[in-house]
């Protein structure tokens, strides 16, 4: 007796084993996919890299982790839990900010505290904390329910009118930095909310209120660090994404997507062909487009339409394993400069270098003292940097620059950088070149205007037929759970849908 046939698996090939990529090939494996991964550099995790050096262990990449649930919803879809494969603990205080003039605030659940902290030096900030507060937490419940759990895949999903009334409602063509003014006046607490911007690489000046919603989302949420550093989050989705037979080839350069009578057809690489009809790119769609497809291919995605968009901010980050410890230093630290509009005007007008940047360190070692030798910190330290233009060549200015960020540190009492066991400098240049970026924009595009915040690149190829775009560049935008949210949601429609 003739056995019957099992039906033919559907398959997908996916470009990028970044968050992105890899949401979306545990979503669609789950649901029954054969998932194939390619990912051009040696380890998974896109931006998100582990770097070990004479003792000391980093996180180099995205380090602030909020929406725990956007994880645990990959786990539980493959009907197994998020703390078998990777255990998160909350941060409290969440962020500590230090300001030019020596003052500190530790951003915190606990509204009294927070209260006192910004009373002590603005009484009338302090009493109306609690109103930003309240505000936040609705355009966070709006974002929610309208921009970060749905695909916008046509225009009349742009333009529904529950989505249009509620995109109304979040005023988005207020600035985040008036926003925030209607309630606050001292340039601590300007800065200090003005920076959730930076969360998706742009200027709290130009990007829209929106962004306000993450006082509440760091507050009420909570943040988290990650046992064994945040690669584990990247280890953690590897693990399940082969549980479920996805096959993650790195080490694989992208040569082209394949495509055929307007329909993709799989993708070639160095090391072969890999035929498939459904295609996700997971890497940033600018990049994509402009590497892997002819122009003449891709008439929605231009070289013109690409010169058009203007790209998020980037990075210049040191790696220093230093043989101290820093009192002043939490899990996650912000030290502002006098004048912070500065930084954002030589960022994206003079796209220059600041001279004067805020700087941000993520301590781990701090929480989890095993991240370096007994008695030494191993810091992330992060000053935002333009985009790649010819304004700055980062082969010249990297030493300079690092040197820079030493001795502001040194100002604030962070003393011994330059004395470090260990010194790594990774520029917008290092960004470009290991994770095609384009221009070395850590978030894609900007989020500086309406266009860019709410009507972002889709999700769907308007050109081909059978490619997808997951990823910061595309909806519903970046950060690491978003870019996470945006392969469940296209995985999810994928499967629902072919």
């Amino acid at each position: 007796m003739e056995r019957e046939a099992l039906p033919m698996k559907s398959k997908a090939v996916i470009i990028g084993a970044g968050f992105g990529g890899l949401s979306c090939a545990v979503t669609l494996a789950s649901k029954g996919w054969d998932v194939t991964v390619l990912e051009r550099q040696h380890h998974p995790g896109g931006k998100l890299q582990r770097i070990v050096s004479g003792g000391y262990s980093f996180d180099r990449g995205p380090s602030t982790i909020t929406m725990p649930h956007v994880f645990r919803t990959l786990y539980e879809m493959a009907g197994v839990s998020m703390e078998d494969y990777v255990q998160l603990y909350e941060l409290e205080p969440r962020t500590r900010n230090i300001f030019s003039d020596g003052i500190r605030v530790d951003l915190s659940r606990n509204t009294e505290f927070m209260r006192d902290q910004i009373a002590a030096y603005s009484i009338s900030d302090a009493a109306r904390y609690t109103d930003f507060m309240t505000e936040s937490a609705v355009l966070y419940r709006l974002s929610e329910k309208q921009f970060l759990n749905r695909l916008m895949l046509s225009w009349r999903d742009k333009i529904s009118p529950t989505l249009v009334r509620d995109l109304l409602r979040v005023r988005p063509f207020l600035s985040l930095h008036s926003l925030l003014s209607r309630y606050f006046s001292h340039p601590h607490t300007l800065a200090m909310f003005g920076r959730y911007a930076t969360y998706v690489g742009s200027s709290p000046y130009t990007s829209p209120s929106i962004f306000a919603m993450l006082g509440h989302l760091e507050s009420e949420e909570g943040v988290y660090g990650v046992q064994g550093g945040t690669y584990k989050l990247v280890e953690g989705l590897v693990t399940l994404a082969k549980q479920l037979d996805v096959q993650i080839i790195t080490d694989t350069q992208v040569n082209e997507i394949s495509v055929v009578n307007g329909s993709v057809q799989g993708v070639d690489t160095a090391k072969g062909f890999y035929p498939a009809k459904t295609v996700i790119a997971g890497g940033d769609v600018l990049s994509i487009n402009r590497m892997l497809l002819p122009e003449h291919l891709r008439p929605g995605m231009s070289d013109r339409h690409i010169a058009q968009y203007e790209p998020s901010l980037s990075g210049f980050v040191t790696l220093a394993g230093v043989p101290q410890q820093y009192d002043a230093l939490l899990h996650h630290t912000v030290f502002f400069p006098e004048q912070y509009e500065a930084e954002f005007t030589d960022i994206f007008e003079r796209k220059r270098s600041p001279q004067h940047p805020a700087i941000y360190i993520c301590h781990s070692g701090y929480s989890e003292p095993d991240m370096a030798p007994k008695g030494g910190s191993n810091l992330f330290i992060l000053a935002n940097a333009p985009y790649i233009n010819d304004s700055c060549d980062w082969r010249k200015e990297s030493n300079s620059y690092g040197r820079n960020i030493s001795s502001t540190l040194a100002g604030y009492g962070i003393t011994g950088i330059n004395k470090a066991d260990v010194m790594q400098h990774y520029t917008p240049q290092d960004i470009a070149e290991d994770t095609l970026s384009h221009k070395g924009a850590i978030y894609g595009i900007s989020s500086n205007s309406v266009r860019q915040t709410f009507f972002r690149p889709g999700n769907r190829s308007k050109d081909v037929k059978g490619l997808w775009y997951v990823g910061g560049t595309t909806h519903p935008g970046g950060g690491t759970p978003v870019v996470s949210l945006s392969g469940r949601l296209v995985g999810e429609y994928i499967a629902s849908h072919t």
